[in-house]
């Protein structure tokens, strides 16, 4: 299915504003130069449009209708992954000798989700007004950012953009694949936490005033423990909606002060770092993905320099986006990048001494590839560790919880039965 937009004649800014048809998408099918059936999608403001715009193709029209709205529209967002997967098709189309436009038209055509196919035909109706790939990119920053642009910018000056486009894909691919396993190590305790705090709040809400009915007719004072669990679950019960209110607000807080506030996330970020296991497994993230992208953007021929910045920025850390364009900035004054990374105290003599022998032999993004691929080895077998750990750590909270909130409910019944034994 072919998915293309309707060319009109441009209007100008007032008349557009005023009178802008509405666009549909038709489904069309016909018979080409060839005399082939052939079929597809276009978009338009009427059918007529869509049979004139058909014959300037060659085809003629033989059925054109409006695409019906699914009955529960769903409309798939582009994901970053997507984009991973675009990148290693084109990069595999353009190594096997197809033309670039071909390659955009054939993936666009094929692809599953609408907005990926209107994606890649605005892109391919740019290119085929002779404007360059990457500034056919640069609008769409949502999916394209500046460290993809500019490393195919570099490919179309060197003429070897099959080869930096596998480099981007090598590169994209290994990000998602990392940024995965970030969230696999961070959903973890985020869980432990939240399966606690919810069995605690069903035994207080549901089983405890079950034992305050009981001892009601013991008549003797209870235990203190088994007194503070009865507060507890009576203010919960009379005040759990202030705590669920108080739940969500501090969520909404937190997320909207994190989105808004450049400082707060940098606090943020230093503070992730701090927490056992996971603070370890995102240090090794944030130096596999500085050694991944200047190794991508270096072999793509990006200079040194901007390489380091974009490094900086995809880092994902702003203690290391920080350390990072401190070296960016020792290194353009004349410094080795090995010196200056010393000079920073953050990175281990491990990466330190594959940087300084890229430097002396010239082979500074073969020994960054290495460096990524051994922390991301790292980060693979931290996260295995803390998936195993994980569970048994679960099951200690949870129990601790339950069997604290059982034996302080049971208390008065021990002590009753001590008393009857005496």
């Amino acid at each position: 299915m072919a998915t293309a937009t309707a060319k009109r004649k441009p209007k100008t800014k007032k008349q557009t504003q005023k009178h802008q048809p509405k666009v549909f998408t038709f489904e069309w099918k016909g018979v080409n130069r060839d005399g082939a059936r052939t079929s597809g999608e276009l978009r338009g403001s009427s059918i007529a449009e869509i049979r004139s715009v058909l014959k300037a193709q060659g085809v003629t029209p033989k059925g054109v209708r409006k695409k019906s709205a699914p009955l529960f529209k769903s409309e798939k967002k582009i994901t970053a992954m997507d984009i991973a997967m675009i990148t290693r098709q084109i990069a595999t189309m353009l190594s096997a000798g197809v033309p670039l436009v071909t390659t955009i038209e054939l993936l666009g055509r094929g692809h599953e989700k609408a907005k990926v196919r209107e994606l890649l035909a605005t892109i391919l109706s740019d290119v085929q007004s002779g404007i360059p790939l990457s500034d056919s990119l640069r609008p769409h920053r949502r999916y394209f950012d500046d460290l993809y642009v500019d490393l195919v910018a570099a490919g179309e000056h060197s003429g070897s953009l099959d080869a930096v486009f596998d480099r981007i894909a090598i590169y994209r691919e290994k990000a998602e694949q990392l940024k995965s396993k970030i969230k696999k190590a961070m959903f973890y305790p985020a869980a432990v936490v939240i399966v606690a705090i919810a069995v605690t709040a069903l035994l207080l809400l549901f089983v405890v005033p079950q034992f305050e009915e009981i001892f009601k007719g013991f008549g003797a004072e209870l235990p203190a423990f088994t007194q503070l669990l009865i507060n507890i679950s009576r203010w919960l019960q009379d005040s759990w909606y202030f705590f669920a209110i108080g739940i969500i607000a501090g969520v909404f807080l937190f997320v909207r002060t994190h989105r808004n506030s450049q400082s707060f996330r940098d606090s943020i970020d230093k503070l992730v770092l701090k927490i056992p296991i996971v603070g370890e497994i995102l240090h090794k993230a944030a130096m596999a993905r500085f050694a991944r992208t200047l190794a991508t953007t270096f072999a793509a021929g990006v200079p040194l320099i901007d390489g380091l910045e974009s490094a900086a920025g995809a880092s994902g850390n702003y203690v290391y986006k920080t350390a990072l364009l401190k070296v960016r900035q020792e290194v353009m004054s004349g410094m080795q990048m090995n010196v200056a990374m010393r000079t920073t105290g953050l990175f281990p003599d491990m990466l330190i001494q594959m940087v300084m022998i890229g430097e002396e032999s010239g082979g500074l993004d073969e020994m960054l590839n290495k460096v990524s691929n051994i922390y991301e080895m790292e980060v693979d077998d931290a996260i295995d560790g803390l998936s195993s750990l994980i569970e048994p750590i679960m099951m200690v909270v949870i129990g601790t919880v339950v069997g604290g909130l059982i034996v302080g409910m049971y208390l008065p019944i021990f002590q009753m039965g001590n008393v009857v034994g005496g």
